[in-house]
């Protein structure tokens, strides 16, 4: 999305610098808190991701406040009062041709929000505060403090020493640290953020409160370090309706933190629903592996052994989740099962893990299977994760198996399968197909160097839908012609062509067409 053109409102004989995006059914406009400046909004990753969260579901009209940003700046001794900024609000409004919008205030941009909603309920829709309060002075910062930032900004204004009152989890972030610098510069200059803060600190529309009659919904950090966690509290109360949700993070700009979850409480409040909400659930691969015990009674030394595999199967399981990029879910006695983002790659996890398992003589039966599974990564519960494990359960040792719904991820990922039958799980609506993974190099070596001449009775072994593929394949077309002309995938052609091969003990498609051929001819 380009960056909006900045234009301007005209509010008596003062320039209010605006933009305007998104296209949205509903107009919303941003007032902004302490500071701002409209194209360095842009410039940082986290304001310019908020800003177009917001314009996704609206139509977002931002505007620097008289006297900060690219808006017309005043004598600092001669800051205007709340009154006058209620009016260069109304000329961004009338500047946008909005003749209602809803009215989302950050900061100490709230007092300015609610005495707009109280001025003019007609062109107010609905009000959203976040990290506000009516009362500076008792929220934010007593006068001794308010002192205290007045001397701080007159000594360092425009270097970023401000931030660790605002954002202190960011002061590692020396990206944003050189950020925030260039945003109090090109925001305000040093006098006018001493005479800002003396301002803000005055303001107090608590007596307003009461007289709200529009929806409001209230937004607040539980930690937030510049604006009382009380504060937030106190609006939702005296605001008659008010709805409050309470946000994790100690961080005070709206822009930093988890953002996202502003945007998206602000979204339901104003739409009813959240189309750009976070799923809670993604499609992951999921390999679950069962280590296989003697079932015999047996005294300490027995026990002390299968203690002792436990831990070499746990070791192996997470060397090879490691070393393929899954994620260990959970391990639990002879149990285990790791989260995949690619199907490949649990394919090769499975193939190594059997080869390890073997070379310390381990039985390890495997299950593969592909479904939704939460978004925290170590989260192993779930119907999908469930499944997995059932199917490790089924399997034989030193098997891999897996669903359908795998296989047909593991498309091209050069393994073949070979049907295994059918598994009833609970919370599915059928049974699902099982096959048993085998890799295509590993077909030949299982072979004799001189195989006897297969008969052509082997052909009566073969499935009708198998014995279709050879007519084709005897008839010299390909995999991917043959799929073109049955109407199924390379994938389920390729999973035929290797199961053919195998009930007919062959090498080669060529040698399999023969044998067919003479069948014809006899």
């Amino acid at each position: 999305m380009p960056i909006p053109q900045t234009k301007y409102a005209t509010s008596g004989s003062f320039r209010i610098a605006c933009q305007v995006l998104g296209q949205g059914s509903f107009d919303l406009i941003f007032v902004p808190g302490f500071i701002s400046n409209l194209e360095v909004h842009w410039v940082d990753p986290g304001y310019a991701g908020l800003l177009r969260r917001l314009s996704a579901f609206s139509r977002l009209i931002q505007f620097d406040k008289r006297g900060t940003g690219l808006s017309d700046r005043v004598d600092p001794a001669h800051l205007p009062d709340l009154a006058v900024r209620i009016e260069d609000l109304n000329a961004v409004l009338d500047a946008s041709g909005s003749g209602r919008a809803a009215l989302l205030g950050s900061s100490e941009g709230a007092p300015m929000a609610i005495q707009f909603a109280v001025d003019h309920p007609e062109r107010t829709r609905a009000l959203v505060i976040y990290g506000g309060c009516a009362h500076c002075n008792t929220a934010v910062a007593g006068p001794a403090a308010v002192a205290r930032f007045v001397a701080e900004c007159a000594r360092s204004w425009g270097t970023g020493a401000s931030l660790r009152l605002f954002a202190p989890d960011r002061l590692d972030d020396p990206n944003f640290v050189a950020w925030w610098a260039r945003f109090e510069r090109q925001s305000v200059s040093p006098t006018a953020a001493r005479s800002l803060a003396e301002m803000n600190a005055r303001i107090d529309v608590r007596e307003m409160l009461s007289r709200v009659r529009v929806p409001t919904l209230i937004l607040h950090r539980r930690d937030d370090v510049r604006v009382h966690f009380d504060a937030g509290l106190a609006l939702a109360q005296a605001i008659p309706g008010a709805r409050f949700i309470e946000l994790q993070g100690r961080d005070h700009p709206i822009w930093t933190g988890d953002s996202p979850a502003v945007a998206d409480a602000i979204e339901e409040f104003l739409t009813g629903g959240c189309l750009h909400r976070r799923p809670s659930q993604v499609l992951a691969v999921l390999h679950a592996q069962r280590l296989t015990l003697p079932e015999r009674p047996g005294g300490p030394t027995v026990q002390a052994a299968a203690v002792d595999r436990r831990a070499r199967f746990h070791e192996i399981v997470a060397d090879c989740a490691r070393s393929y990029g899954g994620i260990l879910m959970q391990t639990e006695g002879n149990h285990a099962l790791t989260r995949f983002d690619a199907a490949a790659a649990a394919v090769q996890a499975a193939l190594a893990l059997r080869a390890r398992a073997a070379s310390l003589h381990l039985e390890v039966a495997q299950g593969l299977h592909a479904g939704e599974v939460p978004m925290s990564a170590e989260d192993a519960a779930g119907l999908a994760a469930e499944a997995a494990l059932r199917v490790a359960s089924v399997a034989e040792p030193d098997e891999i198996a897996a669903t359908a719904l795998f296989a047909d991820l593991a498309a091209g990922s050069g393994t073949i399968f070979a049907e295994r039958g059918r598994l009833v799980l609970d919370g599915y609506a059928w049974p699902l197909a099982l096959f048993a993974l085998q890799p295509e190099q590993h077909l030949e070596p299982h072979r004799p160097k001189h195989p006897a001449e297969p008969s052509a009775g082997a052909l009566d072994a073969l499935s009708a839908r198998e014995s279709e593929v050879l007519a084709l394949i005897s008839d010299g077309l390909s995999n991917r012609e043959i799929a073109a002309a049955l109407s199924l995938s390379g994938h389920t052609v390729k999973r035929h062509v290797a199961n053919i091969l195998n009930k007919m003990g062959l090498p080669s498609r060529a040698a399999a067409a023969s044998i067919y051929s003479r069948r014809l001819k006899a």
